[in-house]
């Protein structure tokens, strides 16, 4: 038995939104005036189908800015492992030399915590129970 109430799905994809849109479009453009869509009043195809064009170029802009912004968080996170090394150096360098007062770390910047440790928990091995 056919089914009499058939879905027709609309992608939740933008891309395959608009491949879906410019396709609609091309054969409304196609059916010139003998298309079913000029019937449409608001959201006129007239007026929606060449910003498809204009929405593409833009989904393709941004997928080039994502690859440039990975690109350069890579570079700049290989530049800042050798500044965490310098900036770890530059601590236990300096921690030794003012090691009776390592409160005086604050002068170049850094956070100096000297809270005591908060006692570690020690976890309940419930598997046996």
């Amino acid at each position: 038995m056919a089914n009499t109430k058939p879905r027709v799905l609309i992608p939740k994809n933008p891309v395959l939104k608009l491949e879906l849109a410019a396709r609609i479009y091309e054969k409304h453009l196609g059916m010139s005036d003998k298309s079913p869509l000029n019937a449409i009043e608001s959201n006129s195809w007239s007026i929606t189908g060449p910003e498809i064009a204009t929405a593409q170029a833009l989904h393709q802009q941004a997928e080039d800015y994502k690859r440039k912004s990975e690109l350069t968080y890579q570079q700049r996170d290989l530049l800042v492992a050798k500044i965490d090394e310098s900036i770890r150096s530059s601590r236990d360098l300096l921690l030794g030399v003012h090691r009776k007062t390592p409160k005086s770390l604050n002068q170049w910047g850094f956070d100096v915590d000297d809270s005591p440790k908060s006692p570690k928990k020690i976890k309940k091995d419930t598997s046996a129970l």
